[in-house]
């Protein structure tokens, strides 16, 4: 189900928001373009494009390293970049936020890094619902350093109970890693529990982030995340960027995980020495104009308020389930007490990628697949699902297309 959570806060202007994105305004075939694939990447405003434009003209160089005016602009810019994403996250310090490519190198980063830390033996517990960018490094850190991956199963309703949590903390637990929100059923996971759980048994709490940043405002202070993940291009900003939260006393103890310029401090022909973070993790040269068009990202999606993209979306994930619930032959999996933005939905006889390919053909842009959530499709027993994912800028009379496409679909297999 949808939240049940009730925002206050003024409606969006969805007409006015459609207008900053410039994609959205085409056919596919002979129909308007409806963009439900927003889990998977969502669409970037004018405001974006016209940040990254503008550096790319007026102001590119690379950074830190040059005293030249193009060069301290950028660095400018970049740090600037740097310090929006803090404020968003919450964080405390802008030293606090590392510059990744995406959420899959930050959490390699972790993997690396902290893994290092760890030793033989210790534990880390990743939930059953995790994308695999938040499974395989872990996986690839226990076989490397000798550690224990253990599972945090999810619920009959697809959520994770923090008393589950809770009997599965050992002494030996090291790292608790759980999605915010599922990148498949949207099902919002409750952090705040189990980071105290967490810290109350000795771990560090990572959480990925990358599907709730968008939908919903995030502290991650108040969340108690030791570490917290983010990524531009669900952000309404570039790809090849994202961002890691880590508190700095755990980034002070932590190691480089790449080697290379600007990571260092001192090199000499037989060792080297590192920068404070967050710099010691940023080897060789950043995505700068990304950065830059991941702050302006953020601008926008600031200005319009989350509690406000939060409201939309819940309202949109309400008339979707209450049109799915009527239909006949249609599961919708998962029944979380919170979900956000994001549901999956099975077809009886029809695969899932027959189906997109049938709504693709009424220009609905969805997803079908197992969503880069194998363990998670094995436990809810199907191979694959359609996952709509909602944005800022979709509004309730795409659901209606939705569902027409959705009975051609069912007309077209022969399905009751």
């Amino acid at each position: 189900m949808a939240s049940p959570v009730r925002h206050i806060a003024a409606p969006l202007n969805t007409l006015a928001i459609r207008r900053d994105f410039p994609v959205l305004q085409q056919d596919i075939g002979a129909c308007p373009l409806v963009y439900f694939d927003n889990a998977a990447s969502s669409q970037r405003p004018t405001a974006v494009l016209k940040a990254m434009d503008d550096f790319y003209q007026h102001d590119y160089a690379n950074i830190h390293r040059g005293v030249h005016t193009l060069s301290q602009r950028a660095t400018d810019a970049f740090e600037a970049a740097r310090a929006r994403v803090a404020r968003f996250l919450g964080a405390q310090r802008a030293e606090e936020i590392i510059i990744t490519k995406n959420a899959t190198e930050a959490f390699n980063l972790l993997a690396n890094s902290l893994g290092g830390l760890l030793q033989q033996g210790d534990e880390v517990l990743v939930s059953e619902l995790e994308h695999h960018a938040n499974l395989v490094p872990w996986q690839m850190a226990a076989q490397r350093y000798g550690l224990t991956l253990q599972k945090i199963p999810i619920t009959e309703t697809g959520t994770i109970d923090p008393d589950d949590v809770r009997r599965r903390l050992t002494s030996r637990t090291k790292i608790v890693a759980v999605a915010h929100v599922s990148n498949v059923m949207g099902t919002v996971v409750p952090i705040r529990e189990i980071s105290q759980l967490a810290h109350a048994a000795g771990a560090w709490m990572v959480v990925d982030g990358a599907q709730a940043a968008p939908r919903m405002a995030v502290n991650v202070a108040q969340l108690g995340a030791d570490f917290y993940v983010v990524t531009g291009h669900k952000l309404y900003g570039p790809s090849g960027i994202g961002a890691l939260y880590g508190r700095h006393d755990l980034l002070q103890k932590m190691p480089p995980w790449q080697g290379g310029g600007n990571m260092i401090s001192e090199v000499f022909f037989d060792h080297s020495t590192w920068r404070e973070p967050p710099f010691r993790f940023e080897a060789g040269t950043p995505p700068i104009a990304e950065a830059i068009g991941f702050a302006a990202a953020l601008d926008y999606l600031s200005a319009l308020s989350l509690d406000a993209v939060a409201a939309h979306e819940d309202m949109l994930l309400q008339k979707a389930e209450a049109m799915l619930r009527t239909m006949s032959s249609v599961r919708v999996l998962g029944a979380p007490p919170h979900r956000a933005g994001i549901l999956s939905l099975v077809m009886d006889d029809i695969h899932a990628h027959d189906l997109g390919t049938i709504l693709d053909q009424h220009g609905i842009a969805v997803r079908a697949g197992h969503h880069c959530a194998q363990p998670l499709m094995q436990r809810m027993g199907v191979p694959a699902t359609l996952r709509v994912s909602f944005g800022l800028y979709n509004t309730p009379d795409e659901i209606d297309v939705l569902e027409n496409a959705l009975h051609d679909a069912k007309k077209i297999f022969g399905v009751a």
